[in-house]
């Protein structure tokens, strides 16, 4: 039987890993890596199969996952080398389109995206999944990264947009922001973080889960007049959304580079 083999062993795959495994993913899987430290830890924690050798990892595979960093990924590939038979294959690299991975391994091979959120590591990931046409596994695609959290199917062009958007660290960068805040006008560390904790966390969390709109959640929290309207009108007015904005247009644009030196 053929294998699901991660080509690179970084804290993307490991998030994975820890994922299927509490889910109890029956099929087998192989993770190729060039530091043999970094391979005995993974069989050891998630018991399975490690390899060393590239093009070894490549003839087991029946699906394969390209997990190294986007500036890795055409050196990969090209010591890869044109493959002559059909293999499907899905990219985690940011930024680098289907059209540009289809070209280094040969027809034969099909590609998908997958940017897959390192929340998937206790099965409440994210991941958004593009693929080019013809693709012939889409069914396995979705039932692995199903397994670790929520999956999106995007056009492609959508997909840096998605990338800069999703990312676990908005809501860390924030938590940390407002509790370094609340410390500065007062509050112990402690008390900070678990106030911004529930502002942020508890919050979207009741947004998720209950019967109210956005919209209407703002308005119950925020009365015309109070603290809570006080303190949102003042982060508007000093370029709150401006911020993010730029933000999220400088991650698309780092996206784009990496499209281009791929």
């Amino acid at each position: 039987m053929k294998s699901t083999v991660f080509l690179g062993g970084g804290r993307i795959t490991a998030a994975l890993l820890s994922g299927l495994q509490l889910a109890e993913y029956p099929g087998p899987i192989l993770v190729f890596d060039r530091h043999s430290e970094k391979l005995r830890q993974l069989k050891r924690r998630y018991g399975i199969a490690v390899e060393r050798n590239l093009h070894r990892a490549v003839a087991q595979a029946g699906l394969l996952i390209v997990a190294v960093r986007p500036s890795s990924v055409a050196d990969l590939l090209k010591e890869i080398g044109a493959l002559n038979r059909a293999l499907p294959a899905v990219s985690l690299a940011a930024g680098i389109p289907l059209a540009k991975l289809q070209a280094r391994l040969g027809s034969p091979v099909r590609w998908a995206r997958a940017m897959p959120s390192p929340l998937c590591r206790r099965r409440q990931g994210l991941t958004a999944l593009a693929f080019s046409r013809g693709f012939p596994a889409k069914r396995a695609v979705k039932t692995l990264f199903g397994k670790v959290g929520m999956t999106i199917e995007l056009a492609e062009p959508k997909f840096d947009i998605f990338t800069v958007s999703y990312s676990p660290s908005h809501g860390y960068h924030a938590l940390a922001t407002l509790a370094q805040s609340a410390e500065q006008l007062g509050l112990n560390r402690k008390i900070a973080l678990t106030a911004a904790a529930h502002a942020l966390a508890d919050a979207i969390v009741n947004w998720r889960e209950g019967d109210l709109s956005l919209e209407e959640l703002l308005r119950e929290a925020a009365t015309p007049g109070g603290t809570a309207a006080a303190v949102m009108d003042a982060m508007d007015r000093a370029g709150y959304r401006s911020a993010l904005t730029r933000g999220l247009a400088a991650g698309v644009k780092r996206a784009q580079k990496n499209a281009m030196r791929a």
